[in-house]
């Protein structure tokens, strides 16, 4: 079954073109005969008799007594720059090389099918041949494309408990730590009998001061974080943000959560427990007489070091953790101000309806005018039609003209014209001063509706901002690990309510604009 899986799935890989070198390491009885050789590995010739160790490449010729003790010979391709160099159905060797190495020194043939794994993952298993036992070992870690490249590294070991040698394929990228890996293991020339030296030394060099550094960072950032949205003062003045901008501080905010989750302990806490389980099957396979005292001294010191990482992942753990508890209760405090700058523009877009409102409700009175015009004018259009009646006659003739003279030289004016007067000019009085009555009782009553309105959405904007603040700044002046004194608290909400302030003025001055 494992001969078709690894048949089929190499039938489905790419080739891409990678620079390979080659990296062989030997240790003698006599230490005088000790190599260790690197150079590249330029033909097909070359490669294929690196494999099987012929021409160049040829063991060499040993004094009686002197025997080979341990090596290791690896396939190196340590800057690999092919964009789809670690991309899913992809390989650096061409398919016939590829096949005949697996097959030569009894590597992981599974490994091809993890090709579009991303890890990290560390895989061990000895074979089933008993008659010749090999220990195989798969360590891995790549990533998706960053720039348009793959990135990752990864290593197929396979160990010969007959000849004490570790054989294997590494790559990696530019990025990734396999040619320091490959410089400390070349120190170590001495202690490549144990298989597991070199997925170690990948692991210290992985689990480096560099995550520690950015862990220490990101909580530098945090504070500096905690200082803008809850006024934590635990930082230098010149590290406090200039301005309250809540676009970017959400921006760093997301930043910093990924700059903490940059290398999760959990992961590699699971891969060292692995690798010590790698360790203890390699040891019961061991024969006697490569189980000396310095590899069971080498074996311990190397299981002490997996305890030490154990015990510093655990203590990044906690520290993560808090990390993470601390950026979760800054996104919601920064969360809140924004429902509470939210929840003020919304209060003051209702009041400015409410007054467009009034105001309308105002204008119509604008009629009134139409109304006192009326008042004006229809005491004497009213008046006018009693010309009409019979106080006055313009139609008669001269007192001594016939009965059909209607020159109107005759015309007499009554002595009662007097009532006209009398009658229109008070009535008119009266009108006009009932519709003063009335349009002052309904101005009065409209000042004290606005007044009341003004109240209500002040009252409620001290409600909503006392609620806002008492769920956001209060942890900075609860929280008193050498913190700000009240002062300097003061000093830094003023700053803050003036930089909020500015652009709520500038959006109240567009708002009245527009209306």
């Amino acid at each position: 079954m494992d001969d078709y899986l690894f048949s089929y799935h190499l039938e489905q890989c790419t080739s891409v073109d990678e620079k390979t070198s080659y990296l062989e390491i030997f240790n003698y009885s006599d230490s005088a005969y000790n190599t260790c050789e690197e150079h590249s590995l330029v033909t097909d010739d070359d490669f294929d008799n690196f494999l099987h160790r012929r021409g160049a490449f040829a063991p060499q010729e040993l004094k009686e007594g002197v025997r080979l003790q341990d090596g290791i010979r690896l396939i190196v391709q340590k800057r690999a720059c092919q964009p789809d160099t670690f991309a899913p159905l992809h390989i650096s060797l061409k398919r016939d090389a590829y096949e005949s190495m697996v097959k030569a020194w009894h590597l992981p043939s599974r490994a091809i099918e993890g090709s579009s794994l991303v890890g990290p993952f560390f895989w061990c298993s000895p074979d089933q041949n008993e008659e010749d036992r090999h220990l195989q070992i798969i360590f891995r870690k790549s990533d998706v494309r960053k720039k348009g490249k793959t990135r990752g590294w990864e290593i197929m070991l396979s160990y010969s408990y007959k000849t004490g040698i570790t054989s294997g394929f590494v790559k990696g990228t530019e990025s990734s730590d396999i040619v320091d890996s490959l410089i400390h293991l070349t120190a170590c020339r001495a202690e490549t009998g144990h298989p597991l030296l070199l997925p170690i030394i990948i692991l210290s060099h992985d689990l480096s001061s560099k995550g520690d550094e950015r862990q220490r960072k990101a909580r530098d950032w945090l504070r500096r974080l905690e200082n803008a949205i809850t006024m934590r003062n635990e930082i230098d003045e010149k590290e406090v943000y200039s301005d309250f901008d809540v676009d970017g501080i959400n921006r760093d905010l997301v930043e910093c959560h990924s700059q903490v989750l940059w290398k999760r302990p959990q992961a590699y806490q699971e891969i060292i427990k692995e690798i010590k389980g790698a360790m203890e099957k390699f040891m019961r396979y061991v024969p006697g007489d490569r189980n000396t005292k310095e590899l069971k001294a080498l074996h311990d010191s190397m299981l002490g070091r997996l305890e030490f990482y154990r015990v510093k992942l655990t203590g990044m753990e906690h520290y993560i953790h808090t990390t993470l508890e601390r950026l979760h209760i800054q996104r919601q405090a920064l969360y809140n101000i924004m429902a509470q700058k939210e929840s003020k523009l919304n209060l003051e877009i209702a009041s400015q309806q409410r007054r467009v409102a009034h105001a309308t409700k105002r204008d119509g009175t604008a009629m009134k005018t139409l109304s006192l015009l009326g008042a004006v004018f229809l005491p004497g259009t009213f008046m006018a039609s009693v010309f009409s009646m019979t106080f006055f006659d313009f139609n008669v003739g001269p007192s001594d003209g016939g009965s059909d003279d209607s020159s109107g030289q005759g015309a007499q004016v009554s002595n009662k014209l007097w009532v006209y007067f009398a009658v229109t000019i008070p009535l008119t009085l009266i009108i006009l001063l009932f519709w003063y009555v009335i349009d002052r009782r309904r101005e009065k009553r409209y000042a004290e509706e606005d007044v009341e309105i003004e109240k209500g959405i002040d009252t409620m904007e001290k409600d909503i901002l006392a609620i806002m603040r008492k769920k956001t700044i209060n942890k900075a002046t609860t929280w008193n690990s050498g913190g700000p004194s009240p002062a300097t608290i003061a000093l830094t909400a003023a700053r803050r309510d003036r930089l909020l302030g500015r652009k709520d003025t500038e959006a109240e001055s567009y708002e009245l604009h527009v209306v």
